[in-house]
């Protein structure tokens, strides 16, 4: 889900994203511009990036939220950041386009926010170097896969071939969701039960 709105803009970037021309030091002060505003309206900034389309850049922020972003949600913060932005003339005279859109599904489950967030929803993770059992018989990479139930600010609680199991995040990798047709995720709450991390 997107919106844009157009403005102006040097070259920067933010949170490992494009290559930045402007320096970090200019890329974590449009992260502390940005934030407090995203912050306000209840929302997570997650990414934003700024990249060249000929004369113009393009700005790219993307912002998440517990129950998701709706469409309404993309014009508020769009409208916000945008006055924000002009307000503080830190994009400079370029011409830009502002984007500003939630995460896909492709994004990794990287922040305890990100696995609450995957509740209901299919998974698939590598065990991290901490875990005892991290490679298989062939000596790859072990993978996780299960359903999220729960997330914690420490552990994530997934149900594995039936049964349920509780990863610390230091025991995994980047997580991925799985796309799955027909079927409905519901959320810790969503009607499929409660459940809980102990």
């Amino acid at each position: 889900m997107n919106g844009s709105s157009r403005h102006s803009s040097p070259q920067l970037a933010a949170r490992g994203s494009a290559t930045s021309a402007a320096g970090p030091a200019d890329a974590q002060q449009l992260i502390k511009l940005l934030e407090p505003v995203v912050s306000a309206t209840g929302m997570d900034l997650e990414n934003v990036r700024i990249t060249a389309t000929g004369r113009r850049r393009l700005l790219r922020v993307v912002v998440d939220a517990d129950g998701g972003v709706s469409l309404d949600d993309i014009t508020l913060i769009s409208r916000a950041l945008s006055a924000e932005l002009d307000a503080s003339g830190a994009m400079g005279e370029t011409p830009y386009t502002l984007e500003v859109s939630s995460p896909g599904v492709d994004r990794p489950l990287t922040e305890p926010r990100h696995w609450r967030r995957a509740a209901g929803r299919l998974i698939r993770a590598p065990l991290a170097a901490r875990s005892p059992a991290r490679t298989d018989r062939a000596g790859r990479l072990a993978m996780i896969e299960g359903r999220v139930l729960a997330a914690s600010d420490h552990a994530v609680l997934l149900e594995v071939a039936g049964r349920q199991r509780e990863f610390g995040y230091a025991e995994l990798g980047p997580g991925k969701i799985l796309v799955e047709f027909g079927h409905a995720a519901t959320g810790a709450d969503g009607g499929g039960g409660r459940w809980t991390l102990t």
